[in-house]
């Protein structure tokens, strides 16, 4: 746990190259640790985590929203990423709609994503890369999968309510708040899982912000400028005005767990590897009615 919320900081707080470089000796070490990681939590197989991912989701959702890292799954998961995929695209069907993040974080030679329009302000959406891990990747590329069309919060959907999740996005006011994929979230009231990644990377949070705005009990910053862009979907040009406004205070992701306690907010472990698992509507309702009382996830400084 203590790792996951390390990974986060220094996300946030270091530069790109010198988060690569401990990420890379991280790596290392937990690749020199495979054996003893394996006699301490045993393996697993896809069919195997299925079953447990069944048995711990039940069959009430439509949708399914899964924040992942293949690489907290080694040494213990069996197979590769491909099949990783496959069993997350079986374990929601024909019936349900299975979204992921392609989030885009800008160029790592610029400072973030404001730097890297201000240089770049032409966005392929369908060529660039998602950054939330390889699984993310690969999805986005799969046949069939629909994306949202923002330069930074971009979604990833497959199923019947792909293009009610995906639609519009590039037309909402906010990234996050009303008339987004994670408005329509809120509204179908998605399951939210996370694999080898604890509630720490949980994104729904920053919908009931946007959604309540002026009224969100924490001082905004906005961006001095916006950036005219041109987001490109295959023959598709579209103007978009980016712009950004941030947060004065810390987030601090523990208090969540006080705002919505244990049992809408379930962490685990599954042979060693850290799982999550809540729902998208309660997450917005749980945050918009501590917003009321004037509890945020956020530390005043």
């Amino acid at each position: 746990m203590m790792l996951d919320r390390f990974s986060g900081l220094a996300v946030r707080h270091l530069s790109p190259e010198r988060f690569a470089w401990l990420r890379g000796q991280y790596l290392k070490l937990r690749n020199g640790a495979g054996p003893l990681l394996m006699r301490l939590n045993g393996r697993f197989d896809s069919d195997e985590l299925k079953t447990h991912l069944r048995e711990r989701l039940g069959e009430d959702y439509q949708v399914l929203m899964v924040h992942s890292s293949v690489n907290a799954l080694a040494p213990m998961y069996t197979g590769n990423s491909l099949q990783l995929l496959g069993m997350l695209i079986d374990l929601c069907g024909p019936k349900r709609t299975l979204v992921m993040p392609a989030f885009y974080f800008g160029d790592p030679r610029y400072q973030g994503a404001m730097d890297t329009f201000t240089h770049q302000p032409r966005l392929d959406l369908r060529r660039t890369p998602s950054q939330m891990g390889l699984l993310t990747e690969l999805f986005r590329r799969w046949p069939g999968v629909l994306h949202s069309k923002h330069p930074v919060y971009r979604v990833t959907a497959l199923g019947p309510l792909a293009a009610k999740i995906t639609a519009g996005h590039e037309l909402a006011d906010t990234p996050t708040g009303r008339g987004t994929p994670f408005d329509a979230m809120a509204e179908l009231d998605a399951s939210i899982l996370g694999i080898g990644k604890t509630s720490d990377v949980l994104t729904q949070v920053h919908h009931p912000e946007s959604v309540l705005g002026d009224d969100f009990p924490v001082p905004w910053q906005a961006q001095p400028r916006q950036i005219d862009m041109t987001l490109v979907d295959g023959a598709e040009e579209i103007a978009f005005a980016f712009g950004n406004r941030a947060l004065l205070w810390r987030r601090n992701m523990h208090k969540l767990k006080g705002i919505m306690g244990r049992k809408d907010l379930r962490e685990w472990r599954f042979h060693g590897v850290p799982m999550f698992a809540t729902r998208a509507g309660l997450v917005s309702r749980k945050l918009i009615d501590a917003a009321a009382r004037g509890q945020t996830i956020y530390d005043p400084p």
